[in-house]
């Protein structure tokens, strides 16, 4: 049905008995599903690369290539939710990764899966930012944290049963599953947004053309030469061409942008306002910590894993059970605290058990460690994720004025997803060098392709450089720590009556 908002009406603008948790749940459904693809394709890249017939460097493409598309627009695509309403960009970008989803299944060739990802990643860049925005805009700012609780428990589990699913669908089904699971889902998501999910008012601002070109030129620079540091062993491409120069490049572009955003006069695409907010800043600086280190910690670990061990990729990720199952646990009870306590309490305790976690578990690897030992430390760590998502979205987005709900959003999530490819890239680095320090002669995937046929005098070394990795996530975590000292108590005030029609969809 469609109404004006009463005269009496709650502080975000809505009816007083609007409910906003269903469409909340409606929006996590497509959230969850692209947060999986990050994960679950690298468990069906060695079918990928057999079926399709192609080389080792074309199948990391097939992640490279959704990694680059779904982080480079993010700035723009948390501002197109401001100004043609966060519903319809979702609903558009559902679609669009719902069917680039069908094509990446339908597909017979390596060139026509990597085309298909980029438009995948193209579709969650679309819908990423309007979930956050949805939440910043329909709850009030004192009751955010439960909603975020569950925003980040999406984005948590979503990162830690990727590998299992992905492995329980190629083994009994084929690499093709891994994309047509999404299309009943994408549907099934779609229709319950367009019920659940409100009309909100828009935003009419002018459109920072020059912004948005600078963003993305800059933004694709510096991820694709991280993406490709490892293929070119952070040296030459082609000619002058060399992947330190693409790095530069990238960062001097962004500087111009960042530039260009003080001087653009009526409506920048990242109001640098936002980052006067003290919690904003920290939050954005505690979730790339967060997002860089949980994808370094997986990478060594399934190598390990599968590699050393000799357990099949189900195996391997069965022991990150514990993690999402403590973490499933913990999320509405944490979201709760973070609408009452202190934000540097919570994270406090999140970053310190995580730096435990981490320490632990390198500590454990090792060729003859029990299997249950180290379900300890990877049930410790789902202690951490509980206390470390919902209350950095929480604490960035409780201050945020409506109108920027979409660019905060847009800027957290190109934060935690840039920091991701930094993550990804600097492990890679990281294992190599240990394996090289070693006397390993050969990449880590093909020591993980050996599977339990490795050679027994090199599974201790093997073992020893993946431990030794694990310092770099015990570093980001500790760093965590000193971060969130910087933390300011909420302030819980009360957000301005939205006088714009607001439509609210029909339940029934």
């Amino acid at each position: 049905m469609t109404s004006s908002a009463p005269a009496a009406t709650s502080t975000s603008g809505l009816p007083d008995d609007y409910r906003p948790w269903p469409a909340l749940w409606a929006m996590v459904i497509g959230f969850f599903m692209i947060l999986l693809d990050n994960t679950i394709v690298s468990v069906a890249t060695p079918d990928i690369i057999r079926e399709l017939r192609t080389d080792f460097t074309n199948g990391i493409w097939v992640t490279s290539a959704y990694l680059l598309a779904y982080a480079v627009p993010l700035l723009i695509t948390g501002r197109l939710g401001d100004r043609f309403g966060p519903k319809n960009v979702y609903l558009v970008g559902l679609v669009i990764f719902t069917l680039a989803s069908l094509w990446c299944g339908l597909t017979g060739s390596i060139e026509g899966l990597i085309i298909a990802r980029v438009v995948q990643g193209l579709g969650a860049a679309l819908m990423t930012p309007q979930t956050m925005a949805v939440i910043t805009r329909t709850f009030p700012a004192a009751k955010r944290g439960s909603a975020m609780a569950l925003w980040g428990a999406t984005a948590g589990v979503a990162t830690l049963v990727g590998p299992i699913l992905g492995g329980v669908l190629v083994d009994l089904a084929g690499w093709e599953w891994i994309f047509f699971i999404n299309v009943p889902v994408g549907i099934i998501g779609f229709v319950l947004a367009v019920r659940l999910v409100p009309t909100l008012p828009t935003h009419t601002h002018s459109f920072d053309l020059v912004g948005v070109a600078l963003s993305a030129a800059g933004m694709f620079l510096l991820v694709f030469g991280i993406q490709e540091g490892e293929r070119y062993d952070w040296g030459q491409i082609d000619g002058f061409l060399s992947v330190p120069l693409l790095i530069a490049a990238g960062v001097a572009v962004l500087g111009l942008f960042f530039w260009w955003q003080t001087r653009v006069g009526s409506e920048p695409l990242v109001p640098l306002s936002l980052f006067r907010d003290r919690n904003f800043a920290v939050a954005n600086i505690g979730i790339a910590l967060v997002s860089a280190a949980i994808t370094a910690m997986a990478l060594p670990f399934m190598f390990y894993a599968q590699g050393a061990r000799g357990w099949s990729p189900i195996q391997a990720g069965l022991f990150m059970l514990p993690m999402a199952a403590v973490l499933m646990v913990l999320s509405p009870f944490v979201g709760r605290l973070v609408d009452t306590v202190h934000p540097r309490t919570i994270t406090l305790v999140g970053f310190s058990t995580a730096t435990v976690a981490m320490a632990w578990t390198g500590l454990l690897i090792d060729v003859d460690t029990p299997a249950w030992q180290l379900l300890l430390p990877m049930a410790l760590f789902g202690v951490s994720n509980a206390c470390l998502w919902a209350p950095h979205g929480a604490t960035a987005t409780r201050n945020l004025p409506m109108s920027a709900a979409g660019a905060g959003a847009g800027v957290y999530n190109t934060t935690r997803q840039v920091a991701a490819a930094l993550g990804s890239a600097a492990i890679a680095s990281l294992i190599g060098a240990r394996l090289a320090a070693g006397g390993l002669e050969g990449g880590a995937e093909s020591f993980q392709a050996a599977g339990s046929s490795m050679p027994p005098q090199i599974q201790a070394p093997f073992a020893q450089a993946m431990s030794e990795a694990y310092w770099l996530p015990v570093a980001c975590f500790a760093v965590g720590i000193v971060v969130v000292m910087f933390f300011r108590a909420p302030q819980h005030h009360r957000e301005p009556v939205a006088d714009t029609e607001v439509v609210v969809p029909s339940a029934a």
